[in-house]
């Protein structure tokens, strides 16, 4: 970043998932846009890596995440037993009904955002490294803070002059602190052992592809299949063996590799592992408020941290953003009221901490049971992949006229389906008409067309050079008549009277 004054649209601070998720949207918005990070280089691993089905579907990304990474198909889970930890039962890891990839897939941090850096880098978009803020301050002038134009937002490194800033910049957000934005949330400090290792021969655990959740009278652990042949075991760890004494705070370097190692082999018996370990610290957490002023957001573990039992850091952190991009898309280019924004912390405030007690085992009375607990996962599943989130009524969720598709729940994304195109019957995925450009959708369902009082003809302004017909779709089976057909039907929509369908441009349903 050179030296002097400088003025930005919307400046990015923090170059993690959900920092390059919101700058890859913004610039391919056409928005200026700046993002830096503190960091000399990027990350080439990182401790988030479970990816859920509506972040698969929601980018664009699919085919190079799903040719990279991992595909977590089943979840196998573990109890105690006589001797040792023994499975208990084998369920599908996604169990939401509705999903377009029903599998969650795994892939390191750093590669996950590399494939979004190339996405930026090809729009001109590159993070600005080493840079270290120093000061922020907000003008207090209602007029300016009302004015989309305006620029009352100064950070200090060089002195930049910015419409919006957005802290994307972790647990420890410069931003948030700056802003005086408190965290609030569970108590309790859970601190968790990362072991990343390749299975060696005399690796016995039976479900190293597999999700797998453990629980034994030594502890829980998670264990992950990662991409190629890797494996990551998440151990939780009794937080008051690592509180330090003399200060009364967590210390890591209280566990040592030996030590968490140790556990881990504990926790695993009658298995055995091997792993060269690290650390990491999770509090589940929610910022008091996600913004100042609707000039500064906060996003992803800026204002939110999970438990990885959840598999929702990473997911949540590129979503806030998702939902974030498109609003300030729309209030920069003037085609939306500035109160638009109030909606990111309306819709985004929600986060979740499942899977917090122990299982019940024969030596413990308390906590859920073996069938709970695995009701509880199946029954969790459409939240925690992500397909079934769903906003509330607001003026970007009208659910005035819903029983008009009875099946497309206004707040939540559009489903998807495979239709038939009519220029050539070839099969199309409905999902993959509404890309995440910045761009509303209309999809019209005129009905039946047949009837003898009426006869509908459209009339396109445009030149037949261009047109793009390939967007006239059927309700109809592929050519081996296996896939597609019934869309009225799965959408709750009559056949007869027909619907209009406006889809956001972050994939979810508006109005009806």
């Amino acid at each position: 970043m050179s030296l002097g004054v400088s003025h930005v649209d919307v400046l990015i601070v923090g170059a993690g998932p959900s920092g390059v998720m919101c700058a890859n949207a913004l610039v391919h918005a056409g928005i200026n846009v700046r993002i830096i990070d503190k960091r000399p280089t990027r990350i080439t691993a990182g401790h988030a890596d479970g990816i859920q089905p509506r972040t698969i579907e929601s980018y664009g990304l699919a085919d190079r995440l799903l040719s990279r990474a991992a595909h977590m198909i089943m979840a196998a889970f573990y109890n105690s037993g006589p001797n040792g930890i023994e499975c208990i039962g084998r369920v599908p890891d996604v169990t939401a009904p509705t999903a377009r990839y029903p599998f969650e897939v795994t892939l390191h941090q750093g590669e996950t955002e590399g494939i979004i850096l190339d996405s930026m880098s090809k729009r001109g978009l590159e993070v600005e490294r080493a840079i270290v803020p120093i000061a922020l301050q907000i003008s207090e002038d209602p007029t300016e803070l009302a004015d989309p134009h305006a620029y009352p937002v100064k950070i200090d490194t060089e002195t930049v002059y910015a419409k919006f800033v957005i802290g994307t910049d972790g647990a420890h957000s410069w931003v948030r602190k700056t802003l005086g934005i408190a965290m609030d949330g569970e108590q309790t400090d859970f601190l968790w052992g990362v072991i990343d290792i390749t299975p060696s021969e005399t690796t016995d655990f039976p479900d190293t592809r597999n999700k797998s959740a453990i629980h034994s009278t030594n502890g829980s652990c998670m264990v992950i299949p990662r991409e190629g042949d890797k494996i990551r075991i998440y151990v939780q760890l009794s937080d008051t063996d690592a509180v330090d004494p003399g200060t009364g705070r967590i210390n890591l370097g209280r566990y040592g590799p030996e030590r968490l190692l140790e556990v881990a082999k504990k926790t695993v018996r009658p298995y055995t592992i091997d792993a060269a370990p690290d650390k990491i610290e999770c509090r589940q957490r929610v910022a008091s408020r996600f913004t100042e002023h609707e000039r500064v957001f906060i996003a992803g573990d800026a204002c939110h941290t999970h438990s990885p039992k959840a598999g929702q850091g990473m997911n949540a952190s590129m979503n806030d953003t998702h939902n974030l991009a498109w609003k300030l898309a729309y209030v920069l280019r003037g085609w939306a009221d500035m109160s638009l924004l109030k909606t990111y912390e309306f819709e985004r405030r929600k986060f979740s901490s499942l899977f917090s007690e122990k299982l019940r085992t024969d030596n413990e009375g308390h906590g859920p049971t073996h069938e709970e607990f695995i009701g509880a996962f199946q029954a969790y599943g459409n939240f925690s992949s992500g397909v079934s989130v769903h906003y509330a009524p607001s003026t970007i969720t009208d659910p005035t006229h819903q029983t008009a598709a009875t099946n497309l729940i206004i707040g939540q994304r559009l489903l998807p389906h495979v239709l038939v195109r009519a220029a050539d019957a070839r099969e199309v995925n409905i999902q993959d008409l509404a890309p995440s450009d910045g761009r509303f959708r209309l999809f019209v369902f005129p009905g039946d067309m047949s009837r003898d009082a009426l006869d509908v003809v459209t009339v396109l302004q445009g030149d037949k050079r261009t047109i793009n017909y390939l967007q006239v779709l059927l309700d109809d089976t592929d050519v081996t008549g296996t896939r597609g057909g019934k869309i009225h039907e799965r959408y709750g929509i009559s056949r007869t009277a027909g619907a209009i369908v406006v889809v956001r441009p972050d994939g979810f349903m508006l109005s009806l």
